[in-house]
């Protein structure tokens, strides 16, 4: 490991006993042990001459692998001789998709820096506590993203620059860059140099900090993409997901990178966005939530999307509904998916030729995956209980020790999902360990209801909590979004009801319907089911 100036990051990792047990017995997960990842996904297309090739599309810019590259050198320097960087100083970069976010991703770790990436809805009171929590020093951010980052008032936060795009300003990161080589000297890291920590989205308390290695940021290129996606140089991915989100950073610059393909960013994406872009910039692999797809579903008539091939989910688990509609609409396959921030990206999901509908899928190549009871023992077959995975990648929490052992146990990595595993092998999502609702002594998945739920011809979205109950324990509560919300009443609440009764096991019905205009959701579509708990305490 090499010994940083700043070596805040390797310092709070934590010790190797809590860590969990990695399997690397695979072909194509060999890197050697000096390794800067940037090399990999970005400078090694320019040393092939491959620097004309587009790396980055807007609706209204290209970038070429050289435009990047050059642009992420001058960052650097930006970086080490005007803002004083060191090696191991970590940098937090506020911004939506847009090309000089991927320029400054690529520059922090070029310079020997850890990128923290955020999503552009985080406030001062968030971003205080990510400088806190990661004694964040340096920060770079959009100019329409900065009234909130100059707010912050971390002691550790000594230095902010701004984007604009264009050199508008003389205080830029445009303008500093002006002046600067279009060469750099990589840091030279190690394969086990932390390069990049995630922030979990927790709901109470202390945010965690998970921390990735430069060999992590390769080795998710050699798993997840090549198992399900097969990309080839001329694909162009698109999707969602911010690139603070991992499932965004894999999807939408790792993944592409990796293999020479390019990405179109979308600063906004919404399913109109997504649409207008596959239809006229001939987007071949697309990332979403299950919500988009829901909604791209209904709009997709209006649009040419030929040359889409493949269609991606994780966030949240896909609704075979959702699935199904879209199957139906344009006979393609939406892969679904689920990975953490913890694992860094996708560990469960299927390709086209071995895909079961309704299940999340097979442990992807690198990963293997389990069912657990309480005692740490695998369960048989079809009976729901905690998901543990191990593999190329696992959990890292950065000084907090007492998270770290909760995550990992005897080895393996224990998501928080309930899930349980069929005959074939199919590993199939029954709930979120918190969103399991226990009434009179049953089990019941808030997804599962939710599943029933999307069925109905009324309904548009729905989200399912349980809500306590001092005679059954829980009830389940469903959040209602009618397709036409002047059905809305207490009459329709009893129809829906006992057309679930007819649909499904009868115990899962919900006990309580409240009928909403819509579901709270965050930045990259997930419900926020939490503020639904709220709501009703």
């Amino acid at each position: 490991m090499v010994q940083y100036p700043d070596n805040f990051a390797h310092d709070n990792l934590p010790p190797k006993h809590l860590q969990p047990d990695y399997i690397f017995g695979h072909t194509g997960f060999e890197f050697p042990d000096d390794l800067n990842c940037v090399y990999r996904l970005l400078d090694q297309h320019i040393a092939q001459g491959n620097g004309q090739r587009i790396a980055i599309r807007t609706f209204d810019q290209n970038w070429t692998f050289r435009d990047l590259f050059e642009k992420a050198n001058q960052i650097a320097h930006v970086l080490v001789d005007n803002m004083g960087l060191v090696p191991g100083n970590r940098v937090l970069i506020r911004s939506a998709n847009n090309p000089m976010m991927v320029a400054c991703w690529f520059a922090v770790i070029k310079a020997g820096g850890v990128v923290v990436a955020t999503m552009p809805l985080l406030r001062e009171k968030e971003l205080t506590t990510m400088c806190d929590c990661a004694e964040i020093s340096h920060a770079l951010c959009d100019y329409r993203l900065e009234d909130e980052m100059r707010q912050v008032k971390s002691p550790f936060l000594k230095q902010v620059m701004t984007f604009d795009g264009e050199a508008k300003s003389t205080q830029s990161l445009e303008a500093a860059m002006a002046s600067k080589p279009k060469s750099f000297d990589n840091f030279g890291s190690t394969a086990e140099t932390i390069c990049l920590i995630g922030f979990t989205s927790g709901t109470t308390g202390l945010p965690k900090m998970t921390s990735h290695f430069h060999r992590d940021i390769l080795l998710i290129c050699e798993a997840f993409p090549k198992y399900s996606l097969q990309p080839m140089p001329d694909d162009v991915f698109t999707g969602s997901p911010p690139l603070g989100f991992t499932f965004g950073l894999g999807g939408l610059v790792l993944f592409p990178f990796y293999y020479g393909a390019s990405t179109f960013l979308i600063e906004k994406p919404t399913p109109e966005l997504l649409l207008q872009a596959i239809q006229d910039f001939k987007i071949t692999i697309c990332f979403t939530a299950p919500t988009a797809w829901r909604v791209i579903t209904t709009k997709v008539k209006d649009y040419d999307i030929s040359s889409l091939r493949k269609c991606v989910s994780a966030g949240e688990t896909l609704p075979l509904k959702v699935w199904q509609d879209w199957y139906d609409a344009t006979g393609l396959k939406i892969i679904d998916g689920i990975g953490s921030t913890e694992i860094l990206h996708i560990f469960i999901s299927s390709h086209e030729g071995n895909m079961k509908p309704g299940a999340t899928g097979l442990p992807v190549y690198g990963y293997e995956a389990k069912i657990i009871g309480p005692d740490g023992n695998e369960l048989p077959a079809n009976e729901p209980g905690r998901l543990a995975v191990r593999g190329i990648t696992g959990c890292k929490y950065l000084a907090r020790p007492e998270k770290q052992q909760e995550y990992v146990e005897n080895g393996w990595n224990i998501t928080g999902d309930i899930f349980r595993k069929d005959e074939d092998g199919y590993f199939w999502f029954v709930a979120r360990g918190d969103d399991m609702i226990i009434s009179s002594g049953y089990n019941i998945g808030a997804t599962e209801v939710e599943s029933v739920l999307l069925l109905h011809p009324d309904v548009a979205e729905c989200a399912v909590v349980g809500m306590p109950d001092e005679e059954r324990g829980m009830l389940v509560c469903a959040h209602i979004v009618l397709k036409d919300m002047a059905k809305a009443s207490d009459d329709f609440s009893k129809e829906i009801q006992d057309w679930f009764k007819e649909n499904a096991a009868p115990y899962k019905y919900p006990r309580i319907i409240k009928f909403t205009e819509t579901l709270p959701k965050t930045e990259t579509g997930k419900i926020q089911r939490f503020k639904l708990k709220q709501s009703q305490s």
